[in-house]
């Protein structure tokens, strides 16, 4: 009987087929709104849609990987995770091993690619958060000494080396990542309320204290402001958005994508599609975020123990809240923060971590 229980275990199979649209799509789009820069910069119209091709399979495997291993191992190695992600995040720092680019310093070099180590925190720091919850229990998590102090020393470290990157919109999500996390694990609400407080202190503190950041959220208050200058980036997403209309122009009919919008293949990339595809589309792939996260939450509820209740919801939170982020950001709903939309935007890094976290959560609801 055990051995035919244990044959009928299968993984959340609504779970995969979203994953497989949202990326299939995002490939078929990418390749749209890279053609013009892709020629443009290395006399390739297919540059960026190969190298994601790659990063693609090396995903899928390490999803596949990730999925064959029972998502309680994750649980022992948790702790020598994050402190091998903490390294990574203090090698970007040093020069020789990190590569720099538009000012900032969020990549390592590894030769034939550079990698993202904070894309990597994302994950392990849900892996550790899980198994540190789930092996001190609500009584503990909500004391001070036991839970608040040691959850905000390790947030702390982690909000230092991200910024000084700096890369203040995967911190943003990272410390989302966190709270949410912590407050689902037994944390007080007062404890809680006192992170967003100071949180929010702390972010106000970092827009004050780079420019370019003060300039993206007075064009975000002002939209009309400096059209040229700081309010470029969100006034052509806004033209793309619009221009789609309720249908769009037809894919590949972006006027955008020719140079005008910036950042067009990584954090602008919904902006193409809205003006490619139009609004019923870009409804469609928030419906399909809204249902990957609804099948983690199902995910959850039905995991057997603690850990792998914390691993899906986090994951869930994780995916859909920088959705949702890139995506405010391109209808001026939010600031503008840099970050890609998962799953679709180029980004090597962010779509092989990404691919793996889905490996374990389905892992997770195979068990």
């Amino acid at each position: 009987m055990m051995h035919r229980k244990e044959s009928k275990q299968t993984f959340d199979k609504p779970l995969f087929i979203i994953s497989g649209i949202i990326l299939i799509f995002g490939l078929i789009m990418l390749y749209s709104a890279s053609v013009a820069v892709g020629l443009e910069w290395w006399d390739d119209s297919l540059f960026y849609v190969k190298r994601q091709l790659i990063a693609l399979i090396i995903g899928a495997i390490a999803g596949y990987v990730a999925y064959k291993i029972d998502y309680h191992a994750w649980e022992q190695w948790s702790l020598i995770l994050l402190l091998g992600s903490f390294m990574l995040l203090i090698l970007v720092l040093i020069p020789g091993f990190a590569v720099s680019g538009q000012g900032a310093q969020r990549w390592l070099n590894l030769g034939f690619f550079a990698f993202q180590p904070s894309e990597l925190v994302k994950l392990t720091l849900i892996l550790y958060m899980s198994a540190w919850l789930s092996e001190r229990g609500p009584h503990i998590v909500g004391s001070l000494k036991g839970g608040f102090v040691p959850f905000v020393s390790v947030l702390a470290v982690l909000a230092i080396l991200i910024i000084l990157e700096p890369d203040l919109g995967t911190l943003i999500i990272i410390c989302a990542i966190g709270i949410v996390m912590y407050f689902l694990g037994g944390a007080r609400l007062s404890h809680v309320l006192a992170l967003i407080i100071a949180g929010s202190a702390g972010l106000i503190f970092a827009i004050k204290a780079a420019p370019y950041r003060m300039a993206r959220f007075t064009v975000f208050i002002n939209p009309s402001l400096d059209p040229q200058g700081a309010g470029y980036h969100i006034k052509q997403a806004l033209l793309a958005v619009g221009s789609g209309g309720f249908t769009g122009l037809g894919l590949g009919h972006s006027r955008q994508k020719f140079l005008y919008l910036p950042e067009v293949v990584g954090d602008s990339l919904f902006a193409v599609i809205a003006e490619e595809m139009g609004f019923v589309f870009s409804v469609g792939l928030v419906c399909l975020f809204l249902w990957f996260f609804w099948r983690s939450i199902k995910i959850s509820q039905r995991a057997d123990d603690s850990f792998g209740r914390l691993v899906a919801i986090g994951i869930g939170i994780w995916i859909c809240t920088q959705a949702f982020v890139n995506i405010g950001a391109m209808l001026s709903i939010l600031p503008l923060t840099g970050l890609t939309l998962p799953l679709m935007s180029y980004g090597r890094s962010s779509l092989i971590i990404t691919m793996a976290s889905i490996g374990i959560l389905l892992n997770v609801s195979k068990k």
